[in-house]
């Protein structure tokens, strides 16, 4: 009969170290107040034995796992992975550790990995964006998880978050697109439903559209969701119409991307032909050619607020965090005035 093998224990630790388990204990969780030279020896016995902290246990004696949870809409392309990144980055440097889970734009999916995360005791949670059944705001009120939003800073909310408002970013650019002299604007959104950066990104074009004297029945508008080939099946119907757009604004750089290598692809020539606008700066805003103007979001600097404000609200050293950055226009090659 095999002979189950010997799991290392804390006192094994203990004793290879030549220390009490206290010690080993608190050079584990606070190594601030251990001694560098303790605190070296214990690790070293740790690190041969092989021992692994019971951290289910850690977390019933604390009442707190030092895990948070994010739920983003995609892990499909790069929108979300450089906040992310950050996000992460900065939580390990307090301590904590990160669980994420993709939602694919589905609420009801969303509602249920938060459920998931909260039932294997996520200290907090990070969400993108607002747009969800108030039930869900109810359910994590109840329990008495402090929740975190980002990607999106509305006015007067009651919600902590970390964002940006997605509104006047659009419309800022929509003004600048339109101070170019394009008067054939044309727009190819994510999906509105459910998503309320996609839906504010696409009201920002329409306030400045409106503001400019211009009928919405004037603005042509294909929602879509965030994928290359989406954007380039986009382009192709809006190109195939009576009255040709003179530039494409794309509710991300994922979309616009598409577009542009559509267009390369069928002997459209941008800027020349037709001007393409994004939105986000992810790092294949660049490297498209041509490269492509866009709305750029600070995603690592938001990553790693939210990480700091979210730490803040779990230990009870803030109240509501919420923090609205600046974004700012990047001109490139892919758009050009008349």
């Amino acid at each position: 009969m095999p002979v189950s093998p010997h799991i290392p224990t804390l006192d094994d630790v203990a004793n290879a170290a030549g220390v009490s388990t206290a010690t080993v204990s608190r050079c584990l969780n606070e190594k601030q107040k251990v001694s560098p030279k303790t605190l070296e020896k214990v690790m070293e016995a740790v690190e041969s034995l092989g021992y692994i902290p019971n951290f289910n246990a850690r977390a019933m004696a604390a009442r707190q796992s030092h895990t948070i949870g994010a739920i983003i809409p995609t892990m499909e392309n790069a929108i979300f992975a450089r906040g992310l990144q950050a996000f992460q980055e900065a939580l390990l440097d307090q301590g904590y550790n990160l669980l994420v889970s993709s939602s694919a734009y589905q609420p009801d999916l969303e509602a249920q990995q938060i459920r998931e995360l909260v039932a294997r005791g996520a200290d907090g949670l990070l969400l993108i964006g607002y747009e969800r059944d108030e039930a869900v705001y109810d359910y994590l009120a109840r329990r008495g998880i402090p929740t975190l939003l980002a990607w999106a800073s509305l006015p007067d909310t009651r919600h902590a978050s970390v964002g940006f408002d997605n509104r006047a970013a659009m419309r800022c650019l929509a003004d600048r697109v339109i101070g170019l002299g394009h008067r054939k604007i044309a727009v190819i959104s994510g999906i509105i439903d459910g998503n309320d950066r996609a839906a504010e990104r696409l009201s920002g074009v329409k306030d400045s559209w409106q503001a400019h004297g211009f009928h919405l029945d004037d603005l042509p508008i294909i929602q879509t969701p965030y994928e290359i080939e989406n954007g380039a099946a986009a382009f192709v119907e809006l190109m195939q119409a009576d009255v040709k757009p003179t530039v494409i604004m794309c509710g991300n750089d994922v979309l616009a991307a598409g577009v542009i290598s559509k267009a390369r692809d069928i002997g459209i020539n941008v800027p020349d032909d037709v001007s393409v606008t994004g939105f986000d700066d992810i790092e294949l805003a660049k490297h498209v050619f041509p490269a492509l103007t866009t709305v750029h979001v600070p995603h690592r600097e938001m990553g790693r607020i939210a990480a700091e404000n979210l730490i803040a609200l779990i230990e009870k050293r803030a109240e509501k965090a919420t923090h609205r950055l600046d974004v700012s226009i990047v001109m490139r090659a892919s758009l050009k005035g008349l």
